[in-house]
């Protein structure tokens, strides 16, 4: 039973972080229609950022926050405004080109962060990277708490923002019918970019609360990429709320796989749950629970 709790905790924790990560993308696609599959090295840029904060600057990855959420908020911003909208406002271009595009830009920021960091792992150590205390015989992760915290705060205040400013409401109607929104008088080309450059800081953050507690490679957001991918298909395409769900769900599907199946299934669990979902529940949790 010991076993079965600790496995829950893990799991349920790693799913937040994921929730955060799948969140920014799935927002990116209910505006847009198209699949960001450069989100997980958006987040890796942000994980340099922190390295870079803490290793030569002695900034804790907590207060970094402050910095690698603008600054992803800017590279989102210049990314949808001069290297995807132009593709947006060409319409002898096919939207799968815009995918390709964000393929791209992954890769180059790949490549831009291997030509600086080199591929060598990097780790960020800090005096509460390894701390644990115990409720009974489970043990909780105190850098994995504090994490959670964070991503309470930061899902409250973008469902706060979304529901209570004119810039949210204005992304939301865009989503939900963007003839009707530009009717009405909003300006969607700007609210693209905007919201590009909310779900890049989204998952900066989700980058550097890992941090702590993860390594650091260039190519890791290859894997996170995926991840992303699968939380939105989980958690219905364009659903913030489903995106909240499918990851909690991958996160508690692999920390389970890992431990009553082998470590080195944890990710092929993850993907086999993403083909049953396409094969039995297309919509993800969003049409299940009608959210």
């Amino acid at each position: 039973m010991d076993l079965f709790l600790q496995t829950l905790v893990s799991g349920f924790l790693k799913g937040g972080l994921y929730a955060l990560v799948g969140i920014g993308m799935t927002l990116i696609m209910g505006v847009m229609g198209i699949i960001n599959l450069a989100h997980g090295q958006l987040m890796m840029v942000a994980m340099y950022v922190t390295f870079v904060c803490f290793t030569y600057l002695g900034i804790d990855p907590y207060v970094s926050l402050l910095l690698s959420m603008p600054i992803l908020f800017l590279i989102g911003i210049i990314v949808q405004k001069y290297l995807l909208n132009p593709l947006l406002r060409t319409e002898t271009i096919l939207p799968e080109n815009q995918v390709l595009m964000t393929v791209g830009i992954g890769m180059v920021l790949t490549e831009v962060m291997r030509f600086i960091f080199t591929s060598d792992y990097k780790s960020v150590k800090t005096s509460y990277s390894n701390a644990t205390f115990f409720l009974g015989n489970i043990s909780f992760s105190v850098p994995l708490l504090i994490d959670l915290a964070f991503i309470i705060l930061l899902t409250l205040g973008l469902f706060w923002f979304l529901n209570r400013t004119d810039i949210g409401r204005s992304i939301r109607a865009t989503a939900q019918d963007k003839e009707a929104a530009i009717l009405m008088g909003v300006n969607s080309e700007k609210i693209t970019y905007i919201t590009f450059g909310i779900g890049a800081a989204l998952v900066a953050a989700a980058g550097t609360l890992l941090v702590p507690v993860y390594y650091l490679f260039p190519d890791i957001g290859g894997d996170f990429t995926r991840r992303a991918f699968i939380i939105c298909i989980l958690g219905g395409l364009g659903s913030t709320v489903g995106a909240i769900f499918g990851g909690i769900t991958l996160g508690l599907a692999e920390a389970f796989g890992a431990t009553y199946v082998a470590m080195e299934f944890e990710d092929i669990i993850g993907l086999i749950i993403f083909i049953i979902v396409l094969l039995f529940l297309p919509g993800g949790f969003k049409r299940l629970i009608k959210i």
